[in-house]
């Protein structure tokens, strides 16, 4: 359906593309300015939508920024679930690509869910939080269904510490990479460097 405005016309959205169109705003604008410095009202306006249908969907500021971050965390885990039965080995240079061209790709989103952990509020903190710890099972479910990977990683305790240490690493690979002057890094040497260091992290020897 189509609505008029004026000389404008614009296509009725529906619930949930209303919701998305919302989302993406607001990830343009946490990833540019700290949490506190958003208001509702810069997300209405460039949204042309009314605060108050704002509202109708994220009852709270904070309801709206867990909801950008919940957002980016569940399209991360899709790019980067793993294949089942395929070695770890063999599929982490095109997880690794898949992941860097959303981050590429989806920049704003990107910065904004690693804002997260500096919001005032628990249940921000809280859904940042679960995003990471996702990501973290993601990738030891993998390693565990890869006889050769879990061999060689050694017990559960130190894997897991290596690779929560390894997803800081590429957190800050990535942001560091976003912010370069163009032209950036090719992407293939930020994947050989971040590919490296997990390999390295699970098997030291």
């Amino acid at each position: 359906m189509v609505e008029r405005q004026g000389e404008r016309t614009r296509r009725r959205l529906s619930t949930g593309e209303r919701r998305e169109e919302l989302l993406a705003v607001g990830a343009r604008l946490f990833a540019s300015s700290p949490h506190e410095d958003v208001s509702i009202e810069q997300v209405a306006e460039i949204a042309g939508v009314s605060r108050g249908l704002l509202y109708h969907y994220f009852p709270t500021k904070n309801d709206f920024f867990a909801a950008v971050v919940e957002r980016e965390s569940g399209r991360m885990l899709r790019l980067t679930a793993a294949v089942p039965g395929v070695p770890v080995r063999e599929q982490l240079a095109s997880g690794l690509d898949c992941f860097l061209e959303y981050v590429e790709e989806h920049a704003q989103g990107f910065r904004a869910f690693h804002r997260a952990e500096a919001a005032g509020d628990p249940a921000v903190r809280r859904v940042y939080r679960q995003g990471l710890e996702a990501q973290e099972r993601q990738i030891l479910d993998a390693l565990a269904a890869d006889p050769e990977a879990a061999g060689a990683a050694g017990d559960l305790p130190m894997l897991r510490l290596a690779v929560r240490a390894w997803l800081s690493f590429m957190v800050t690979v990535c942001l560091e990479w976003l912010a370069e002057e163009p032209p950036r890094t090719p992407r293939e040497d930020v994947r050989d460097l971040c590919a490296r260091a997990l390999l390295g992290a699970i098997n030291p020897g």
